[in-house]
């Protein structure tokens, strides 16, 4: 017997964003199909070679974008020249930070990224008419929280083969995100 999404095939809801993973499990899960075609009639798909920047510390940040496929990788620039890698996203990850005119960190592709963007003035519109959206961007910055706090740990404390398996088990959680955090 096969199964069928319903909620992927109901109407209303632009094609684009049908089978979009950002829909299902990211932040636009948060908007109803009336919201949703109001946010795909100003979104742009595009796909980020692997090396690009996406975002440059203190630029001013006119987009946010869903992470559709691929891993961005978040830097900070240290004085001496030299970056430290802040964080990493995957899809379906929200790039951005709501509220902030100049980005704080650097954004690079660190794979071939896809992208689906949206004007910064769309989407704190929607946050502001839309708490459910506020909450899940909410829940994200929260587990991105975590994520950082686990991070300092893995840097902090852990032998370097720790370090890698933390790292490992760090990217096979965002690909496979059913996986259980305690095998």
């Amino acid at each position: 017997m096969v199964t069928v999404r319903q909620d992927v095939h109901s109407t209303g809801i632009p094609v684009l964003c049908q089978s979009c993973e950002a829909r299902h499990r990211g932040v636009c899960g948060a908007l109803d199909p009336d919201q949703l075609v109001g946010l795909a009639k100003t979104s742009s798909k595009h796909t980020i070679e692997p090396g690009v920047e996406l975002i440059g510390d203190a630029e001013t940040v006119d987009s946010y974008s869903n992470v559709l496929s691929g891993v961005v990788k978040l830097t900070k620039s240290l004085s001496d020249g030299r970056q430290q890698i802040v964080g990493l996203q995957f899809a379906p990850d929200f790039l951005g930070r709501p509220f902030k005119v100049e980005s704080a960190i650097n954004a690079e592709a660190a794979t071939a990224v896809s992208l689906c963007s949206f004007p910064r003035a769309s989407v704190e519109r929607m946050m502001r008419e839309s708490p459910e959206l506020e909450h899940r961007l909410l829940k994200q910055t929260l587990n991105e929280l975590d994520e950082a706090r686990d991070w300092m740990v893995t840097l902090g404390r852990k032998t370097a083969a720790e370090k890698v398996a933390s790292f490992l088990l760090m990217i096979a959680r965002n690909i496979d995100p059913t996986l259980d955090p305690n095998t």
